[in-house]
């Protein structure tokens, strides 16, 4: 690391100790050249994955856009905020433990819908309408059979 004040790179960690968040560490440093302390933060370089859409695309994973469609599905539904939050935490872990730098964005709505049966069916219904895309009244129905288990 080098010292913002001459530039030398020998310092040593004086103190160490992870952020409020626990998303990284702080450290406190002394220069060994001048004496000087600073402060630098050490956290875990994410692997960046992308999302293949339908279409064929490519853009970068974003955690925000399952939010904003799982609150859309959940609108005026007892859920609460924390639920959702955590839902869509889920998701995220799943899709990094997958090790996969890109992944289909079939694949996330298939997780979120799994996620959302368990959590409101309503709002399951309401996800699964926008992103099956349901073109008629009996690809609904059908849907719906398939949440009641009925063939």
């Amino acid at each position: 690391m080098k010292c913002r004040y001459c530039s030398s790179t020998e310092s040593k960690v004086v103190d160490s100790r992870p952020t409020e968040d626990g998303t990284s560490i702080r450290r406190r440093r002394e220069c060994i050249n001048c004496g000087k302390r600073f402060t630098t933060y050490e956290k875990i370089e994410e692997i960046p994955i992308m999302v293949i859409k339908k279409d064929g695309t490519r853009e970068p994973f974003d955690s925000e856009k399952i939010l904003s469609g799982v609150r859309k599905a959940c609108e005026k539904r007892p859920v609460s905020t924390a639920d959702m939050e955590l839902l869509v935490d889920n998701v995220v872990r799943e899709v990094f433990n997958s090790l996969e730098q890109e992944v289909r964005s079939e694949a996330i709505g298939e997780m979120v819908m799994s996620r959302l049966k368990d959590l409101d069916e309503v709002a399951y219904v309401r996800f699964a309408s926008v992103y099956r895309q349901f073109k008629d009244i009996n690809t609904f129905m059908n849907e719906l059979k398939i949440l009641l288990g009925e063939n």
